[in-house]
């Protein structure tokens, strides 16, 4: 989903809405715009304010959930593939060949989170093959005393524990956000500021007032979308905490 598309269309069937109402308005007999008129139209246009609010909360709440979560199993992955290097530097020199594995699919995770911060060659594509090739390796390293056997035995849990989270990370990275519930939440928007345009008074600050309520509310939508995209946007992710793990690796 096109976020800066979508907020543009959003905003404009907001804004659209808003004219219409004002336009509408000239056309109303007076009768229609009597004070019993005007209460009607308010409190049923309160009831729809009411559920679009709610809707509206359910989708923030949804997408920065989805973000945070997110977010966090980054920094765990980060985390584990530290601690993973860490358990092989001390493991010795025997280990140097499954570390540069390491070093490389760190780097390939990396690039695959964030490809547009990568300097990557026309058609390249991700190697999920180099997952299971250093782990075969990792399981091939002999351990030649109970330290290096327990030094072993914990790198290969690092990596399962990496491969599973790996896994999730691949789960989750469908939308978060509803498309129907998103298109409801805007024609709900739509029919409270044709509502509130009709009855508002005939001047500049009035319309400006509803126009700029429109934009406020096209932002929101467009939070939403922003926080959908974990890795890309305005709002992505940091990629500092894996890019720490390849800059400070000791050697």
């Amino acid at each position: 989903m096109n976020t800066s598309l979508t907020t543009a269309i959003a905003a404009a069937c907001l804004l659209a809405s808003v004219w219409i109402g004002v336009w509408l308005r000239c056309f109303l007999p007076e009768h229609h715009l009597s004070p019993d008129s005007r209460d009607t139209v308010k409190l049923a246009m309160g009831l729809v304010a009411t559920m679009s609010a709610l809707l509206l909360g359910l989708l923030v709440n949804s997408a920065k959930t989805s973000y945070d979560t997110t977010r966090t199993e980054v920094m765990l992955k980060a985390s584990k593939f530290a601690l993973l290097d860490r358990v092989l530097g001390i493991y010795g020199p025997q280990a140097a060949e499954v570390r540069g594995q390491l070093h490389a699919l760190i780097e390939e995770s990396t690039r695959v989170m964030w490809p547009d911060e990568a300097d990557l060659p026309a058609g390249w594509k991700p190697k999920p093959e180099m997952g299971n090739a250093f782990y075969v390796a990792l399981l091939r390293l002999e351990a030649r005393d109970d330290v290096e056997r327990i030094l072993k035995a914990q790198a290969v849990s690092l990596t399962l524990e990496i491969g599973q989270l790996h896994s999730l990370m691949l789960a989750e990275s469908t939308a978060s956000i509803s498309k129907p519930m998103l298109i409801v939440v805007v024609l709900w928007l739509v029919m409270i500021f044709l509502g509130f345009s009709l009855i508002a008074p005939p001047n500049a600050t009035a319309n400006f007032a509803l126009i700029a309520s429109a934009l406020c509310a096209a932002g929101a939508i467009f939070l939403i979308l922003e926080l959908n995209r974990p890795f890309d946007g305005l709002m992505r992710i940091s990629s500092g905490p894996m890019l720490n793990v390849l800059y400070q690796r000791g050697e």
